[in-house]
């Protein structure tokens, strides 16, 4: 049996560097306060949301135009029974052309149905990756705090 970490896929016209670039400016697309570098290999960014979530990412893949990966470190999910459910997970970007577009496949590895925070986390995710990152991208315009607005 496959297990069925959250994933979700999107097309844009933009050049697989230009995705790359608008991944890497985190605080262009997600919400709340990051600290720490977000676009070198080996680095490590705490984000924090009100005290509704506070992760540490580090940086463990970063292939220009192509890949960009996050291992969670340290997670706080205040709404959840298991409150560190996204420690040891993967948050992974992969970048590729496709039919004369460039494909971005993001999969948050860990963030399975069996966890409770899988409807919660895979909706922010959509928002975040279908909106905010995809605005980014296709308009060079940060608008990180669209999502904090929706989800208040």
């Amino acid at each position: 049996m496959k297990t069925q970490n959250f994933t979700t896929t999107i097309s844009v016209d933009q050049t697989p560097q230009e995705v790359f670039a608008a991944i890497n400016n985190v605080r262009g697309w997600w919400s709340g306060h990051i600290e720490g570098d977000t676009d070198k290999p080996g680095a490590e960014f705490t984000y924090r949301y009100q005290d509704v979530h506070r992760s540490t990412q580090k940086i463990t893949e970063l292939t220009p135009g192509k890949r960009v990966v996050w291992h969670v470190v340290d997670s706080y999910l205040s709404f959840l029974n298991d409150k560190s459910e996204w420690n040891g997970s993967d948050i992974i970007f992969e970048i590729s052309p496709k039919e004369g577009k460039t494909e971005l496949r993001f999969t948050h590895m860990g963030l399975i149905p069996e966890f409770e925070c899988y409807g919660t986390c895979s909706n922010a995710w959509g928002m975040l990756i279908n909106g905010s990152l995809r605005k980014l991208i296709t308009t060079g315009k940060s608008q990180p705090d669209a999502f904090a607005t929706r989800s208040a």
